[in-house]
This record gives structure tokens, C-alpha cells and sequence, in this order.
């Protein structure tokens, strides 16, 4: 290389270069031992690092000009420098960056391993990862930092309330926890990033509130819906576990309806008032073999997620801010105001706290499902109106 191809770097001495009539040309930069802009006759012009690395010589690519500017340029050959100074092969660096997984290999592995295995709710897992993840799938781990997560969490806590955000947080921190699975060896960078502060929801169904809800229950027209949402409203259970009841878990001798498996992982046995089973029986009578309780010409074989029905309902009973879980809730607090214990509500519910299911499991079935009749029997009445007995019409 002759000395006139070495010069001070400067965007207006490189933009003025001649283009070669073939093969390539190749410049050093004066002002950074090492720095190297080759340019080629089909005008393409990249810096690169020219150094030795233990007596070996080694060529790193910086990037290509203009979209490298010759600062940045420098700059980068001047770190890279530093880490050969050091015995640090930079390519080495390199190919462990390329090598590094990415979040959604993370996720992947955290589905397969452990969300889909163990958690019943994993369905969630994804759809937030859709929702709020997935425009991060092609980055490296080492890449996402924690000033980005909070970003991140601060943005979906303005658009979309801070439960989901502390949700999607709670997702990366358990992923991360995982991901030396995958042969990551960096932080956690969820680590010190702390959950919103989350207000606990306790609506639930008043007197007037109940009536006006029955009311527009009765007008429904459609009758597999409507009984739905009187069933979860008079048994309390988890909607997932309502939508999916079948007639083999129903025992109507005994009025036991065992649900295999809920959001803990383990069986439940709750007890059915007298309203429910004659709703269920009214119901099976007409089911005509079908093995669910509330059938549904979708692939599930059962409804999912009635939205519209329950939304025109509140419509119509003119009531506000009430959401399908505050059915069950509802039930929960009218046993409460009709002197049930706690342990008893809990056991109707379902809870698994570790403080209280010594208490549940020393319960009897019978006190629990006279607290029920007492606490559905009283909503019955608030409403003003008995559905079940009513002549059903518009179905």
C-alpha cells in the first residue's frame, strides 16, 4: 500500500475518493491505528479493523459507509483496539453474540418446559407474549435491557392498566429466571424493576343490582347463555371451569359436582344448590346425549367466551363496571353477609390459600352447601324474581 493512501478520515475526503475500475481500493485512516475503508469498483465502500491478535492478523467489519459515519467508525475501532490490547479476539466476541438466543427462543423454551407442563393458565403466557413481547422475538437476550422494560411496562400500565402490566412483567422475570436453561449467562434484567401497585377489585352484584340483573337475565334469548351465567352466578366457580362443566362430573343423587382439575391443578368438589340442580336437570333432559353442560357448535364442543351476550345483559340490566368474575365474587360476598364462616367460603370457592385449607379440608359438605342455599336463596330474593320457575321464552 503506497503512502498516498493514507489519510485523515473525513466524510468530505472519502466522499470525494475515485472509484476503481475494478477489483478494490483500500485507504488507512492516520487519526486510527488499524482503521481500513475499502472501496470497490462497483462504489460499495465498509470500514474495517485491521489489528494482530497474538502475532495473528485479524480483519473485523465495522459497517459499511455512509451508514457508518467515520466518527462512529473510529470510535468502534478504538473499543476493538482496546480488546486486543487485552488478548481479546473480537470475532470471538462475535460469534457468541450471533450464538446467543433470542426471546423467543426463550419463550418457546419457556412454554414447552415449563408453561404448557405445569401451569393451567398458560394459554395467557402466549397471548401476552403475542400482545406485548413479540416485537422483541429477534433480539438477543443480552440485548434487552432493564431501562427498556420498564419502558416497556410503563407503557402498557398507560394503555392498557397496571394488572396487565405487572402480568407481562412477571412473564419476563420468570422466563429470564430460566434462561441459563438455554446456555444464557447473563442477568436477570427484570431484577429491581418493581410491580404497579394494584387496587383489589371487590364489586359484586347489590340487591337492586340483582334484580335488575335477573331481570335482564329472563330476557336473554339465548336460553344455553343465559343458564350459563346463572349457573356461575349460583355456584361461584372460575368461568373456565363453568364453560367446560360436563354431566359425567354431576352427580344428581348426591348434588356434587366434581370438577377434575381448576386453576391449582387439583380436583374440587362443589357442593349444588337446589336452583342449579334443577336447572342442570331441565337442562339434561334436553342435552340429547351431548357431554357438555353448555354445548357450543365450536371446536371446543363447548361456548368460550360469551362477550357479546354478557355485555348486551349488563346493557339491558343497565349496570356498570361489572365483569363475569364479579358473578362469582358475588356469591363469596353474599355468604358473607348471610354469616358464613370464611373457611366455609373458601371451601365453596374453591381457594387453596395455604393459611386456610387445613381449615377447608376439615370441613363437611353439608354446612357448605347450607351456607350456599342461604346465600343463593337470598340473592333469589333481592332479584325479586325466580328464573327458574318463570316460564322461559324467547330462547
Amino acid at each position: 500500500m503506497t503512502p498516498t493512501t493514507r489519510f485523515r478520515f473525513s466524510k468530505k475526503r472519502i466522499d470525494a475518493l475515485p472509484i476503481p475500475a475494478n477489483g478494490r481500493a483500500e485507504y488507512r485512516d492516520l487519526a486510527t491505528p488499524g482503521l481500513v475503508l475499502r472501496v470497490t469498483s462497483n462504489r460499495a465502500m465498509s470500514f474495517s479493523l485491521f489489528r494482530r491478535v497474538n502475532g495473528r492478523p485479524v480483519r473485523c467489519t465495522l459497517g459499511a459507509y455512509p451508514a457508518v459515519t467515520v466518527e462512529q467508525a473510529q470510535r468502534r475501532a478504538r473499543e476493538l483496539s482496546g480488546e486486543i490490547v487485552k488478548g481479546i479476539d473480537p470475532r470471538s466476541a462475535r460469534r457468541k453474540a450471533r450464538a446467543e438466543p433470542t426471546l423467543a427462543v426463550l419463550f418457546t423454551h419457556w412454554m414447552e418446559t415449563h408453561a404448557k407442563p405445569r401451569k393451567k393458565t398458560w394459554a395467557a403466557d402466549q397471548r401476552q407474549y403475542d400482545a406485548y413481547l413479540k416485537p422483541w422475538a429477534g433480539r438477543r437476550l443480552s440485548d434487552i435491557r432493564k431501562a427498556d422494560i420498564a419502558a416497556l411496562q410503563s407503557k402498557i400500565a398507560e394503555e392498557k392498566g397496571r394488572y396487565i402490566a405487572n402480568k407481562v412483567l412477571s412473564l419476563l422475570r420468570a422466563m429470564f429466571n430460566r434462561a441459563a436453561d438455554i446456555g444464557f449467562s447473563g442477568g436477570n434484567p427484570t431484577t429491581g424493576i418493581k410491580k404497579y401497585p394494584e387496587e383489589k377489585r371487590d364489586r359484586f352484584l347489590h340487591g337492586e343490582e340483582l334484580r335488575a340483573f335477573f331481570m335482564a337475565l329472563a330476557d336473554e334469548p339465548n336460553e344455553n347463555l343465559r343458564d350459563y351465567f346463572l349457573f356461575s352466578l349460583l355456584t361461584g366457580v372460575r368461568k373456565s371451569n363453568a364453560m367446560a362443566a360436563r354431566w359425567e362430573q354431576i352427580d344428581h343423587a348426591t348434588g356434587l359436582w366434581r370438577i377434575p382439575e381448576t386453576k391449582s391443578g387439583q380436583p374440587v368438589v362443589v357442593p349444588l344448590v337446589a336452583p342449579v340442580l334443577q336447572l342442570l336437570r331441565s337442562r339434561q333432559e334436553a342435552a340429547n346425549g351431548n357431554p357438555w353442560v353448555f354445548p357450543s357448535h365450536g371446536k371446543t364442543g363447548h361456548i368460550v367466551e360469551p362477550k357479546s351476550a354478557w355485555k348486551r345483559i349488563i346493557e339491558r340490566a343497565g349496570l356498570s363496571d361489572v365483569r363475569p368474575h364479579d358473578l362469582r365474587r358475588s356469591l363469596g360476598s353474599w355468604m358473607a353477609m348471610t354469616q358464613a364462616s370464611l373457611p366455609t367460603i373458601g371451601r365453596m370457592l374453591g381457594h387453596t390459600q395455604p393459611s386456610t385449607t387445613a381449615i377447608y379440608a376439615r370441613l363437611a359438605v353439608d354446612p357448605v352447601r347450607e351456607a350456599a342455599e342461604k346465600a343463593t336463596a337470598a340473592m333469589l330474593a333481592a332479584g325479586g324474581r325466580n328464573l327458574l320457575t318463570a316460564e322461559k321464552g324467547g330462547g
